[in-house]
């Protein structure tokens, strides 16, 4: 293993924030996976972690494949991570909206241009990323329509989903989307919980990892086939709304099964400690997202619904 410093941020005021990078095997650039770009992508900051701790002992076992190199970047944002805050600590910048950057201007974009550069050549790029909104996710890799995109390739993490959505114009400026090239496979994988560790998902996630680089010829690996993937579409999942503000009280999680009228949460009255709104599902499905805060706000989605696979 060779730890090497990707990109370094000078400051005036305090230490300086370095990205590392863990690098595994020599030769062809075959894979890079990315971890937190936000302060509060916590899980994604462990699962890396555990990524790092299994190659290390494949490699010594001399399970990395010939002429390739893995390179693991476990956190990038530190500056946010240690203030607990999601936004890059400077200037409250998202650093995952920044993408390709530039070589001059405000930090946040410098540091999201030199990453570019360094993982641009890899043959496959995974990323385990978070939402916009808080609240835990079925397993499952997300992939961009860019015109690059190969489901067939996302399949072979084994995990229960495949999602495909269309880019919105925000969309552009995320690393997602500008490392999905003609040379570059890319892949986005969320597990169900961001700002705390789960060690059932992550472990899950690893595993998943593992399991394409054994797929793609990178490592020698014993592994569990995983899945049969089921592939699904923004036009597959149904959000689910409140029409109150007020305290939130979830009564389903994510992988739910649940049936049109089903009672999925409440939103109770912060003073008095009645019900302002009962939530009920709007269709049968699965719930693949559920929103976990406290407290939720008017018109805030709470919960996404895969329709029912079999009408």
């Amino acid at each position: 293993m060779q730890i090497r410093e990707i990109y370094k941020v000078q400051s005036t005021y305090r230490q300086d924030m370095t990205v590392k990078g863990y690098q595994f095997g020599r030769g062809e650039k075959a894979a890079c996976v990315m971890g937190t770009l936000r302060g509060n992508e916590i899980q994604q900051m462990y699962i890396c972690s555990q990524l790092v701790k299994a190659l290390r002992e494949l490699e010594g076992r001399g399970c990395i494949s010939a002429g390739k190199q893995i390179l693991v970047i476990p956190a990038v944002n530190t500056y946010a991570v240690n203030m607990e805050r999601r936004f890059f600590g400077m200037d409250n910048t998202d650093i995952n909206r920044m993408f390709p950057g530039t070589d001059y201007g405000e930090v946040a974009s410098r540091l999201a241009r030199g990453l570019t550069e360094e993982i641009k050549d890899y043959s496959y790029g995974i990323q385990f990323t978070s939402f916009y909104l808080e609240g835990e996710f079925i397993p499952h890799v997300r992939m961009m329509e860019t015109g690059y995109q190969n489901i067939s390739l996302a399949n072979l993490f084994g995990l229960p989903y495949v999602l495909v959505r269309k880019p919105s114009p925000i969309d552009t400026r995320t690393l997602n989307y500008n490392w999905q090239s003609p040379s570059t496979a890319a892949f986005s994988v969320y597990t169900n919980r961001s700002g705390s560790i789960d060690e059932e998902s992550a472990g899950q996630a690893v595993a998943a990892v593992l399991r394409f680089l054994k797929r793609m010829g990178i490592i020698r690996y014993e592994s569990h086939s995983g899945f049969i993937s089921h592939v699904i579409y923004d036009r597959d999942l149904t959000d689910v709304h409140v029409h109150r503000a007020g305290i939130f009280r979830g009564r389903v999680k994510a992988g739910a099964d649940v049936r049109y009228g089903d009672l999925l949460a409440e939103v109770i009255d912060p003073y008095e400690g009645t019900v302002r709104e009962s939530v009920t599902a709007p269709t049968d499905g699965i719930v693949f997202f559920a929103h976990t805060r406290p407290l939720v706000t008017q018109e805030d989605t709470v919960y996404q619904l895969i329709h029912r696979l079999h009408r």
